[in-house]
């Protein structure tokens, strides 16, 4: 047997207790599989009396997170701590700067600084893995990477949060609004205290930002993420989408197209979709993630589990281990960072497609022929028309289905509505997933 990989982990939350109850649960496994015995050695985390459930008394404590990057006896960085900038992304820097390879369940960070650190790995040649980055212990990551390696990529689309996709499912089950299972789910320890980053798809989007690097060859480009979260949705668009053949989910879409042509450029989003009966997406729910993604040769590839918790991201985690362990190094986003396009980012209102609008409006007369009048407008050809009975506020539901269209006739009809006396509330929009 080679020596022993030699660990250093930075952040003892739920996912290192777990790194750490993996390694000493299956050691004999895992170093049967990787050839060497892995071992973390060091450890770094912001409260040294908190009980974590675990023995740290076999491991050297630093009160510096970012003293782990130049320990004598590490190897290789484990990067829990989280945040886009801050003491993550200075100990990620610093790892590979010392000649560390690095393990990061971080995807801020990667979605902002992944190029940078790209580029470092690849200039030491040193590992940068990060499975456990998107979707838990989904070998989403790999599989693109790896697996899919030979296939150009047409699409990839993506259950990604799975805080949300309890909220949707459960408002789905139940007929209950989005306050309400919102609380449910902080109660149930599903959402944080501030959900903020879940709830308005923030989280979804830093890991599509990654998702589209390794399926499209370009550069991370999280600001080019258009961003749309669930907290708008209510339990009546789930019914309507039921009554429609569909399912409300928040799904994220990365699609390359030319950049020679109309819309063209890489075109990514996260948004509140109505999902077909009949797509894979539309039977993920609870917290479980999913990835579809589509190759020219290997057609369509789905991608399914569980995305968080302490089991299955400690789970990703430790499978780059063992690939560190066994030598295997690679690009850490399918190709060389120089490589990597910067691609122009795609023309949202060119795209087509069918879309769902909802008001919430005054009930009375001409609402309707406002309504109607601002599609017509616009462009926009109704497919179907609903209305809704009064609540006890005196507002009714109007539901609208769109025909196949430019989304920037969509938005032109909304703005032409802006500020209407016959509005009481802000329009919903969600795109029809084709």
């Amino acid at each position: 047997m080679a020596d022993r990989l030699r660990v250093g982990l930075a952040g003892l939350g739920t996912v290192g207790a777990g790194v750490v109850r993996l390694l000493d649960a299956n050691a004999a496994l895992i170093e049967r599989r990787s050839g060497r015995a892995i071992e973390v050695v060091a450890v770094s985390a912001r409260d040294r009396t908190r009980d974590r459930g675990i023995d740290l008394s076999r491991f050297a404590w630093l009160d510096d997170t970012a003293a782990l990057a130049g320990h004598d006896e590490v190897d290789v960085v484990v990067e829990l701590i989280g945040g886009a900038d801050g003491p993550a992304l200075t100990l990620a820097r610093g790892a590979l700067s010392a000649g560390r390879g690095l393990v990061t369940a971080n995807k801020a960070m990667l979605a902002h600084h992944g190029l940078e650190l790209a580029a470092l790995a690849e200039e030491r040649g040193l590992p940068l893995k990060f499975e456990a980055a998107v979707a838990g212990g989904i070998p989403v990551i790999k599989g693109l990477r790896e697996g899919a390696a030979a296939n150009e990529i047409a699409r990839v689309t993506g259950i990604l949060n799975g805080t949300c996709n309890f909220i949707l499912s459960k408002m789905e089950a139940e007929g209950r609004d989005f306050a309400e299972v919102l609380s449910e789910a902080q109660a149930l320890g599903y959402a944080e205290a501030d959900p903020t980053f879940d709830i308005d798809g923030i989280d979804a989007a830093h890991k599509l930002a990654i998702l589209a690097s390794l399926a499209f060859g370009t550069r991370p480009a999280f600001g080019d993420v258009g961003v749309q979260g669930i907290r708008h949705v209510l339990g009546a668009d789930i019914a309507e989408a039921a009554a429609l053949g569909h399912r409300v989910r928040l799904v994220g879409v990365a699609e390359a197209g030319p950049s020679d042509q109309k819309g063209g450029g890489l075109f990514q989003r996260v948004h509140p979709h109505l999902v077909p009966i009949d797509h894979p997406l539309a039977h993920v729910t609870g917290s479980t993630n999913a990835v579809v993604a589509e190759g020219d040769h290997v057609g369509r590839l789905l991608f399914q589990g569980a995305g968080a918790g302490a089991g299955p991201t400690a789970s990703a985690v430790v499978a780059d281990l063992i690939d560190i362990a066994r030598g295997v190094v690679g690009t850490p986003f399918a190709m060389p960072a120089a490589a990597l396009a910067a691609a122009p980012r795609a023309d949202s209102g060119e795209r087509r497609g069918r879309a769902y609008l909802r008001f919430t409006v005054e009930d009375r007369v001409g609402v309707l022929a406002e309504i109607a009048a601002a599609m017509r407008d616009a462009g926009v050809s109704i497919e179907s028309l609903i209305q809704r009975g009064t609540s006890a506020d005196g507002h009714a539901l109007v539901a609208i289905v769109t025909h196949d269209g430019p989304e920037r006739c969509v938005a032109q009809a909304l703005e032409r509505l802006r500020g209407s006396q016959s509005l009481a509330g802000q329009p919903l929009w969600m795109p029809i997933l084709g």
